[in-house]
């Protein structure tokens, strides 16, 4: 049976092509953004990618068409599969019907931390021996692709919100009716699609409609969003957790061991389960790495094991991934495109780093690439983001039809605006200096910058 999938390179379209993959299904795809990793990926499994939407792509007649939420009505592709009756469905609505049925599954939703949090869930109960199915929005270090199928019960999957396909704009997530669910966190974000804050509520409460009563869900117990979601109605038992050691009303706790988040201690009601010492830093990776604990006991393995076993955790690309160490200088790459993702990013590196003496700086290198950011939706958090930042260069990209000029007015640290890629790199190797850190921050390809950058600084 031959799948084409339109809009193969997303994080998630491109995970469903490795699994369609592996089912023995003939894979192609097209994108009109066709870049790194997930490119390099699906050609390493050997799918043929196409760039551009031609109804050409079409031909010879796929059997299915998978369809990616960024398509739209007047796409030539989509236009051409509607005229030409050819079969076609949403991601999240294959993977239900092909993959997850009579599997044990573990979604994870939440504004921030999915794909890393999914990753360390699929990492924990790999090597807790259970042999886990996935699908990761990104790509994982420790694993070989970001999807596979598992040999196990389990199937650990990313739980995005974001709407299933243009025919379908339920969140994705309403489609997997996990049987562990962490709602890890909850802000708004997708503009493009969400009216308001409720909206996105009323979404995530759909999920939770859907969430078995045998199963779990695990929230935190200091998120007055997900507080209002709960009070709409559950029925499935709730696990709470907390990175505070104040809030009695969480089951679990982990108390920071270091200030850098490095390494943390495990408590379930008062009880020491077990300490995590790991290359990971920030409070939202010990949030992150706390819930993986907990939907890994939900199936079956025992903290201590879980604890051991994220000790040993290997990261995600793109996730404060390190792509350079030039004379001292070392470069980062990181998905972070919210304020809150930018702020506890930083944050998490500067306790690293140590407190601002001018000797160790970190530099900020920040593109508003995602739909909400293009919309200006957070224009206002940006400035106070980046507080933990020595100097921030933002890239004022073509399409983003509002100014940057206030957030750097507004910033508590130097910054500035700078329209191409040229003159960041330009004034990163004029600023940068042995000790300091970049970070490059964009939920995109940003032009190949981070190369460059490497390169320039060489």
């Amino acid at each position: 049976m031959h799948i084409h999938i339109l809009g193969i390179c997303g994080t998630f379209m491109g995970s469903l092509a490795v699994l369609a993959k592996e089912l023995g299904y003939h894979v192609t795809g097209s994108d009109a953004n066709v870049y790194p990793p997930m490119s390099t990926q699906l050609e390493a499994q050997g799918i043929t990618l196409m760039q551009g939407y031609e109804p050409a792509h079409l031909q010879p007649r796929p059997d299915l068409v998978v369809v990616g939420n960024a398509m739209s009505r007047g796409n030539a592709a989509v236009e051409y599969v509607l005229n030409e009756g050819i079969p076609y469905t949403s991601g999240p609505a294959w993977l239900a019907e092909h993959v997850l049925q009579g599997r044990h599954v573990i979604g994870v939703a939440g504004t921030h931390g999915k794909t890393t949090t999914t990753t360390m869930v699929a990492w924990v109960l790999e090597q807790a021996g259970l042999n886990p199915g996935f699908l990761i929005g990104g790509v994982p270090k420790g694993f070989a692709a970001s999807a596979r199928l598992g040999g196990g019960k389990f199937f650990v999957v990313e739980a995005d919100e974001y709407d299933s396909a243009f025919f379908d704009k339920r969140s994705k997530f309403i489609h997997y009716a996990p049987t562990t669910a962490i709602l890890n966190n909850l802000e708004f974000d997708h503009a493009d699609i969400f009216e308001n804050l409720d909206a996105i509520k009323k979404q995530f409460h759909h999920l939770v409609r859907t969430i078995p009563g045998k199963g779990r869900i695990i929230v935190p117990a200091d998120d007055a969003n997900l507080d209002d979601v709960l009070k709409k109605g559950a029925w499935t038992p709730v696990e709470k957790f907390s990175v505070d050691e104040s809030r009695a009303d969480a089951a679990w706790r982990a108390d920071s061991l270091s200030e850098d988040g490095s390494s943390f201690a495990v408590f379930r009601n008062g009880a020491k389960v077990g300490e995590v010492h790991w290359t990971m830093t920030g409070r939202h990776s010990v949030n992150n790495g706390l819930a993986a604990i907990i939907s890994a006991e939900h199936c079956g393995v025992a903290p201590d094991v879980a604890c051991k076993a994220l000790s040993e955790f290997p990261g995600v690309k793109r996730r404060m991934e390190v792509i350079g160490e030039v004379n001292g200088i070392t470069v980062f790459d990181d998905f972070a495109h919210h304020p809150t993702a930018i702020q506890t990013t930083l944050s998490g590196l500067r306790k690293k780093v140590g407190a601002k003496d001018g000797k160790k700086k970190i530099i900020a290198v920040i593109e508003p690439r995602s739909n909400t950011m293009r919309l200006g939706s957070h224009k206002e958090n940006l400035a106070p983001s980046v507080s933990d930042a020595d100097l921030v260069l933002w890239y004022q990209p073509e399409g983003l039809n509002w100014d940057l000029g206030p957030v750097v007015a507004d910033s508590p640290v130097p910054a500035l605006v700078l329209n191409s890629i040229e003159a960041i790199i330009e004034k990163v190797v004029k600023e940068a200096a042995s000790g300091d850190q970049v970070v490059i921050m964009s939920n995109g390809g940003f032009g190949g910058i981070h190369q460059k950058l490497v390169k320039a600084l060489s």
